[in-house]
Order: C-alpha cells, then structure tokens, then sequence
C-alpha cells in the first residue's frame, strides 16, 4: 500500500551534509551541500511568524547558514516542501484546524514550482491563507 503525505511527513531520515564533486545549485566542487531532511523543513516552516514570509530561495539559504553548509539542495527541499504541504491538507481534510497546520502558505506563493503539483483545492487554500495574514 502506497504512504500517505502523513506518513512520509514522519520519515525519520536525518538531514545530510555532502561534499560536493561537482559545482551544482550554485554549490562550487568541494563546498557543502545540505540536503534537509522533510522535519526540518516541516520545523522550519512552522517557525516562520504569521503574517510573515519567505521565498524558498530564502529558506534554503538560511537552513544552509544554519548547518554551516554552502547551500540547501532545492530538489530535496522542493520535494519535502510538497511533502509539508500535502500532510497539512490531509491533516486539514481530516478535521485538523487551520491554526495547527504547518502554514506552508508563508513560503508558497503563486510563483513556487511546488503550487503547481498540488491540487487547485489545495492551491486555492493557499491562496486564501495568503490573503488572510496579508501575506
């Protein structure tokens, strides 16, 4: 049976730093690459302040600064950030209340790549939320 976003939410796989052979992500060959793990972005997320933002741009380089790596691969944050926000809208499908979501809204915005893989229910909520912290 496939996993639920829920369950993939709760893969307990720690974050990595790598070494880089290759310049890549505007990492040079030789620097550090983070690649975050899905609770960290999830952690992250939930500490931005309501009625605040962040690009994801902004987030990986400050999840980078933070682990003293030269930059956050944006493949792995981009799948994790689609992760955090499917679980929140199964969270909210099942009755959660919006105030206890991980408000990926204050990163997602009707630009991020990860917008265009959730559904237009899902885009729509965002939207709203967005609007509602004046966002």
């Amino acid at each position: 049976m496939a996993k639920s976003w829920t369950d993939k939410l709760a893969n307990p796989a720690p974050h990595q730093l790598k070494r880089m052979a290759v310049t890549r992500a505007g990492v040079e060959k030789g620097g550090l690459m983070l690649l975050p793990s899905v609770r960290m972005i999830d952690d992250f997320i939930r500490a931005i302040p309501r009625r605040k933002q962040m690009s994801v741009v902004e987030m990986r380089a400050e999840l980078a600064k933070r682990h003293k790596a030269d930059g956050a691969c944006p493949v792995y944050t981009g799948y994790h950030l689609r992760t955090c926000a499917e679980a929140a809208f199964e969270a909210y499908g099942q009755g959660m209340p919006l105030t206890k979501l991980t408000p990926v809204w204050r990163v997602l915005d009707e630009n991020t790549l990860t917008m265009k893989k959730l559904s237009a229910a899902n885009r729509d909520l965002i939207v709203v939320q967005r609007r509602r912290e004046g966002l």
